[in-house]
């Protein structure tokens, strides 16, 4: 497997157990929601990574993006860095990942 494969499950997954996580402890059903539709946007663009190499990164790079502002303007509301700051470092660490594997991709 891939190293993009691998840090792309891992991001998912931190998503989908984020949501879970912001609904166990605040019951934000927000946060479970969104957690759940991240997750499982980015384990399609993983899939799409065999078959269509272009629909999944731009799936995976839009998905980090929404996320990163999204963080970003969460942060910016509350000014804690547990959830909101951790996520953003995350999202915008991925994002960059992304973009720069696009430069390797052959598309």
């Amino acid at each position: 497997m891939s190293t993009l494969k691998i840090v792309l499950w891992i991001y998912g997954i931190l998503m989908l157990g984020g949501g879970v996580m912001g609904y166990v402890k605040a019951q934000s059903k927000p946060s479970l929601i969104m957690g759940i539709i991240s997750g499982i946007l980015i384990f399609v663009g993983v899939y799409l990574l065999g078959s269509n190499i272009k629909a999944g990164m731009m799936l995976v790079t839009t998905v980090s993006s929404l996320l990163t502002i999204v963080f970003l303007m969460r942060l910016l509301k509350t000014h804690a860095f547990m959830p909101a700051g951790m996520l953003l470092l995350l999202s915008a660490g991925v994002l960059i990942f992304c973009i720069s594997q696009f430069q390797n991709i052959k598309l």
